[in-house]
């Protein structure tokens, strides 16, 4: 064996790609990755929420439609809403059992509780509509990264068992037809494209060669192509139902009009109405008597020479008050969301309070309920909430997501109000057996102690039930209690050291009468006055809504001073006015 030639030329390496080369190969892989993971995430996302009485569960589709399966009975198809022909397809599933459980229940009950759902669902359909985008949209975001995490991990398996060595073998095998790879997936990926466009335009053709129902002219769900069964039972009996929201719609349109038209008649008038003044500054200061001519009150001597014009204390008619929106016991009468909209906007509401019972049943089909009304709060308006008894932890969480602050036993700051609450700890509802897991007495206590404990005080304790009164404000930390549940206003009234006022149901809700539809009673929302210098409540404003879609706007009255007893004021125990009856209602 000869030794090497020292004069022979090296043998070159083989070039290194250069950076570009390297990296691009690996750019387009990763991309590849991404639309893979999200077509895969958003082709498959599914969600399960309601559809009017129904369970249901929603898919997207390629089709451009979204089609109601209605099982058996055929289909209800329209032109999906949706982007780069994507559609939904909504499986109607079973109205659940638990939402009808009720004792001694007939059909003709039964049914008309089920028209009620859908008359609610027709009245807002927009907020299952988002709420349905919305939980596929996380879902198809879920799907999308699991993917893109599964296609990530099997890439750097493959690495790992290739090797180096033969991973270097491979890209240098591959590196002279690199073109070709590329070209060739660029064109599977166009042709995959063109087969699922066509396919696409075919089923939108197809579905479009169903001829509309007529019978939705004039609703959300007018050009609704209608399959099977389900065809001649719309035709044969969807005009009742039809007729049934065209009456709801009528009604509110009407009764919002009314209240547009009393609210401006009022600012006209009120140039002549003499505003409520603030007064007082404590929770249990009394109104000042007037002293006659020449004379002093028992804190200013008569003819002080020493005596200012500095302004009282009492007089801050130079303060904005602030306006707050008290609604109560909605019950799920989506019909009214447009009417707390104009309020809310007329008014100039800072916030909405909801003193609860937002729901009928708090069953996760209700969901459109609480969203609806979270809608309907204008763009800057806080919307705050003390859960009822008809209300339960899964209905409050999706308001919660809707938008609305839930209280639970804290103190929260809106707008510079100190408020105060909690939820209902009694369950009234169909799906519940009747229960409570702490006394009335019990949540009194504890949240005045909470008030008493807060170091910057209590403004306001907005509570569902109004039988937490005599111990929540009893001892004169919690100056003001406002409550729903009884379905009947009562005025501001003095209960122990502070005032209650009992605000009516803001759905018109009356005994043994259905929430839905236009209003059985006389509907009531709240206007409240609160002055942020004084921290007190100015006054109390009601508008009513009749059963005859008209509005009345009243002139404000002056929230009532607490006056202090006189067995509190010899003994200091802070005790006060015995709370008057209130009687339960069988529906609260």
């Amino acid at each position: 064996m000869s030794a090497p030639d020292p004069a022979a030329a090296p043998v070159p390496e083989p070039a290194r790609p250069s950076r570009l080369r390297r990296w691009l190969p690996r750019v387009l892989l990763g991309l590849a990755a991404v639309l893979v993971s999200v077509w895969f995430g958003v082709t498959t996302a599914t969600a399960e929420l309601s559809l009017g009485p129904h369970e249901a569960r929603y898919d997207v589709t390629t089709d451009a439609t979204v089609t109601l399966d209605l099982g058996p009975f055929g289909t209800l198809q329209i032109d999906s809403p949706l982007p780069v022909g994507l559609g939904a397809r909504v499986t109607v599933e079973e109205i659940p059992a638990d939402v009808d459980a009720l004792h001694g229940i007939d059909t003709l009950q039964a049914l008309t509780g089920d028209l009620n759902s859908y008359l609610q669902f027709f009245t807002g359909p927009q907020a299952t509509i988002e709420d349905a985008a919305r939980a596929l949209v996380a879902d198809a975001a879920w799907r999308s990264l699991a993917a893109l995490a599964v296609l990530t991990g099997a890439w750097f398996a493959g690495r790992a068992l290739l090797g180096a060595a033969r991973r270097q073998e491979l890209t240098a095998r591959l590196a002279p037809h690199t073109r070709q790879i590329v070209a060739g997936g660029a064109a599977v990926v166009l042709v995959g494209t063109l087969v699922t466009a066509s396919e696409e335009d075919r089923a939108r053709e197809r579905v479009q060669a169903q001829p509309a129902s007529a019978v939705f002219d004039g609703t959300p769900l007018e050009g609704a192509r209608i399959t099977g069964r389900l065809g001649g039972i719309v035709d044969t009996y969807g005009g009742l139902v039809i007729r049934a929201y065209q009456e709801n719609e009528d009604f509110y349109r009407q009764a919002d009009e009314a209240l547009v038209a009393a609210w401006g008649d009022w600012e006209d008038r009120r140039g002549t109405f003499e505003p409520a003044p603030v007064a007082a500054t404590g929770p249990t200061a009394a109104p000042t008597p007037t002293p006659p001519d020449g004379a002093g009150t028992a804190d200013e001597p008569a003819d002080d020479p020493t005596a200012t014009d500095s302004p009282s204390p009492t007089a801050t008619e130079d303060a904005e008050p602030l306006t707050f929106l008290l609604i109560s016991d909605l019950h799920c009468n989506v019909g009214m969301a447009p009417l707390i909209t104009s309020m809310a906007e007329m008014s100039g509401a800072v916030a909405v309070l909801d003193a609860g019972d937002t729901t009928m049943n708090g069953t996760s089909v209700e969901q459109y309920c609480v969203s609806t009304f979270a809608r309907a709060i204008p763009d800057g308006v806080d919307l705050v909430t003390a859960p009822g008894n008809h209300d339960s932890a899964e209905t409050t969480a999706q308001y919660a997501r809707a938008g609305a602050t839930v209280l639970d036993g804290g103190v929260i700051d809106v707008h510079g109000l100190r408020l105060l609450g909690d939820h209902d700890p009694k369950a009234t509802r169909l799906i519940v057996t009747q229960t409570q897991d702490e006394s009335y007495a019990d949540v009194g206590t504890r949240l005045s102690e909470v008030a008493c404990d807060d170091g910057d005080g209590v403004d306001l304790v907005m509570f569902h039930n109004p039988r937490v009164a005599p111990t929540l404000l009893a001892d004169g930390c919690v100056p003001a209690l406002v409550s729903g549940h009884m379905h009947t206003r009562t005025d501001p009234e003095q209960i122990g050291q502070g005032i209650r006022y009992i605000s009516s149901s803001t759905a018109g809700a009356q005994e043994n009468e259905p929430r839905i539809g236009p209003l059985k009673g006389t509907a009531e929302m709240t206007l409240l006055r609160w002055d942020p210098d004084t921290r007190r409540i100015v006054d109390w404003q009601l508008v009513e809504i009749g059963t005859d879609a008209s509005a009345t706007v009243h002139d404000p009255e002056p929230w009532p001073l607490v006056v202090p007893e006189p067995d509190a004021e010899a003994d200091g125990d802070g005790a006060g006015t015995p709370d008057p009856e209130v009687t339960e209602p069988p529906a609260g």
